[in-house]
């Protein structure tokens, strides 16, 4: 592949967050666009992928035939290796060929892979996992993603459809999820899952910030920031909620895969990881092995809103 720079997506159900890096890889420019506004079309999302991609050329300065690759993490099930998007949760995608879309419009090679698993793959190469040989990732938003690194390489299972690990159930009784079961990792720790938790407590006559905020069952990040920086009490036991089973889902990971690191990311921890932290590694070593968790560390992510981006930029050396 010839060039020198490559444009890299996080493609999310609200936003598509877009980077430029050169070859030293430093991020040259950098463009943000809603996705709200595309709909519930596959062709209007395609169309704001394409416009995002052609804005960034444009506005850069940089020409086409200076751009090595494209790549991007998009949510959902997604197989890496012929670029066709099985199923999005939050976007309307099935079976859908969006590689070929992308490389018939730009000329340009195009990747693209299950954005968390994209994530954790940008904390391994260029953040808080870099030099380690086996990782295991949460990266906790709208909802909850898994990404693992084993023996040194991305491990995606059959079909590229491993590590859906926000779905393991903690509790075969517990409150519904997403995905049609009970009790999994995102019904409890994710912010669909909190704002379950805060609209049944409001429901039962407590008073709380956040109700009024939950819009299509989810509040934003930085409004649980400061209803935790108020000390909001449905609030408190909500994230309480969250880490006690965080916590018990670390052990499970850190008993099966006996990892380097375990890290946290996703909007979530971007926001209020480090308060988080404190309480997984408060409980953490009561749900695994000691002589298993002593070789293994727990951090917060490093990147934040860029491990997307840097995840999509290893996809394309890794080519």
């Amino acid at each position: 592949m010839s060039g020198k720079y490559n444009i890299c997506l996080d493609i999310g159900g609200t936003k598509i967050l877009g980077a430029i890096f050169d070859e030293k890889k430093d991020i040259v420019y950098r463009l943000k666009k809603k996705t709200k506004e595309a709909g519930d079309d596959t062709a209007n999302v395609e169309k704001m992928i394409i416009s995002v991609v052609q804005d960034m050329i444009d506005e850069s300065g940089i020409k086409k035939k200076e751009i090595k690759a494209i790549a991007a993490g998009a949510p959902g099930v997604i197989d890496q290796g012929s670029g066709i998007i099985l199923t999005s949760p939050n976007l309307p995608w099935t079976d859908y060929d969006i590689k070929s879309s992308i490389e018939k419009k730009f000329d340009i090679p195009f990747y693209i892979g299950n954005d968390v698993n994209v994530g954790v793959l940008g904390e391994w190469k260029y953040g808080v996992a870099k030099g380690y040989k086996n990782v295991v990732g949460f990266f906790v938003g709208t909802g909850m993603g898994g990404g693992l690194i084993l023996d040194g390489k991305m491990f995606t299972g059959n079909k590229y459809k491993a590590a859906e690990y926000g779905h393991m159930i903690l509790d075969p009784e517990g409150p519904l999820c997403g995905c049609g079961q009970r009790g999994c990792l995102e019904a409890f720790s994710s912010k669909k899952g909190m704002s379950a938790y805060i609209l049944q407590q409001t429901a039962r006559g407590r008073k709380n910030m956040l109700a009024e905020s939950i819009e299509n069952g989810v509040f934003k990040s930085k409004n649980l920031k400061k209803a935790l920086a108020a000390k909001d009490t449905v609030t408190l036991e909500a994230v309480d909620r969250a880490c006690h089973y965080l916590a018990i889902a670390t052990g499970n990971m850190i008993n099966t895969i006996s990892p380097d690191i375990v890290v946290y990311g996703g909007g979530v921890m971007e926001a209020v990881g480090d308060l988080f932290m404190e309480k997984i590694l408060a409980e953490v070593d009561r749900y695994c092995m000691p002589s298993i968790r002593k070789t293994v560390e727990l951090k917060k992510a490093a990147l934040g809103d860029d491990s997307n981006i840097y995840g999509a930029l290893a996809m394309i050396e890794d080519m």
